[in-house]
């Protein structure tokens, strides 16, 4: 029996109600194994970030590498087309919505994406009692963050506003710091 050369596994889509409760699940886990919200936070933040730069090839990459091959977008040149990218064609292809867009100074390097509509709580009504600190959704402020340093760009990414604390909306605030040096990233040859 011969196996095949090169063959790249496939990657199959799970259901979204499926991903929502699985992440409300780990959520609720981590909120029983830390004490603190803001450790719960640095958790769900980073839980994708760290597979960006320790593995190379772990889960954060292969969403990035997916959404290169599947949106056939070109190079950015500017801030505000990285944000609308993110928003316009990022939110719809994987949560299946379309944050709006705003710039919030001048100098056009902080952004908000406003979710009317937040699939990650769908199934949420509160937060857990005395967790008020806890930002349920900060997965996605690490999903932002390192897709964007693995196309060689520095970001803060936070919660602005929060519909589970009382808001009207989710807000999530992106201020671009630099671009970073791609040799760092580059494979030995």
């Amino acid at each position: 029996m011969s196996r095949r050369a090169h063959r790249r596994p496939e990657y199959h889509k799970i259901n979204k109600d499926l991903f929502v409760l699985t992440y409300g699940a780990l959520v609720a886990q981590l909120c029983k194994d830390y004490e603190k919200d803001e450790d719960v936070n640095k958790y769900l933040d980073k839980i994708l970030l760290s597979n960006f730069i320790y593995r190379g090839y772990g889960i954060g990459t292969r969403l990035v590498e997916d959404f290169l091959a599947r949106s056939c977008i070109g190079r950015c040149h500017s801030y505000a087309e990285i944000t609308d990218i993110i928003a316009q064609v990022a939110f719809k292809m994987y949560l299946g919505i379309t944050p709006t867009v705003t710039c919030n100074n001048s100098s056009r390097n902080e952004f908000s994406l406003i979710l009317d509509k937040n699939p990650l709580i769908e199934f949420v009504e509160e937060l857990p009692a005395g967790r008020s600190s806890l930002c349920y959704c900060n997965l996605l402020c690490g999903i932002i963050r390192g897709g964007l340093e693995m196309v060689h760009l520095a970001a803060d990414v936070t919660f602005l506003q929060d519909r589970l604390k009382g808001d009207s909306v989710t807000e999530i605030g992106i201020t671009f710091l630099k671009k970073l040096d791609g040799k760092k990233y580059r494979r030995n040859k």
